[in-house]
């Protein structure tokens, strides 16, 4: 497979073509903050954290990491006083909705961001789509899906569906950065199983 070089934060770093920013950094030890990337999934680019600059024929650009593909050339920085900021800003959105979040909190306190500049609206959710895709990418199952659309979007898991494979699976948990997804899941198991029901 053919590679490329490029500077990451001035640092010479090689990666296989077919690798994104975040991969390349990641592989060089570089930290680029993220919630919705899961080294088995596809890139999501939802969370938006990894944003970076990148500089490439003379222009400049911000885009998000995860999804932006290396070039021979390219020139990545990862903490910029632009960078710095678009990422506060967006951890303190989050935070509006998953406010008690221990890696929200941990990316609020590196960023100096303020946790109540946005009206809490606590869904306890950051959409970042990992148990949806876990579920479908990784198990095949599709037990867990986004319901509604905008502002009112939402995961939830399909009840009957939830209670033939969910209970011996619950591999999604642990990829969700809130404990939201335990909860919309036993949700959903009371609703398959008001009378208390092993799944």
């Amino acid at each position: 497979m053919s590679e490329v070089t490029l500077t990451i934060n001035d640092r010479e770093v090689t990666a296989e073509a077919a690798m994104s920013v975040l991969e390349a950094a990641r592989q060089a030890g570089i930290p680029i903050p993220t919630l919705c990337h899961h080294d088995r999934l596809e890139a999501y680019g939802g969370c938006r954290l990894c944003i970076v600059e990148v500089e490439s024929r003379g222009k400049i650009n911000h885009v998000v990491s995860c999804t932006y593909p290396v070039e021979q050339g390219l020139a990545v920085r990862t903490r910029t006083e632009t960078v710095d900021r678009i990422r506060r800003v967006l951890v303190e959105e989050l935070m509006a909705h998953a406010p008690d979040s221990p890696e929200l909190k941990a990316l609020a306190e590196e960023y100096g961001a303020d946790r109540n500049r946005f009206g809490k609206e606590p869904i306890f959710c950051v959409m970042c789509g990992l148990c949806v895709r876990y579920c479908a990418e990784i198990k095949g199952e599709h037990a867990v899906g986004f319901i509604e659309n905008g502002p009112r979007r939402e995961i939830s898991f399909i009840p009957e569906r939830a209670a033939e494979v969910c209970w011996d699976c619950q591999e999604c948990f642990t990829v969700c950065p809130t404990s939201y997804a335990q909860a919309a899941y036993l949700l959903a198991k009371g609703l398959a199983f008001p009378d208390g029901g092993r799944s």
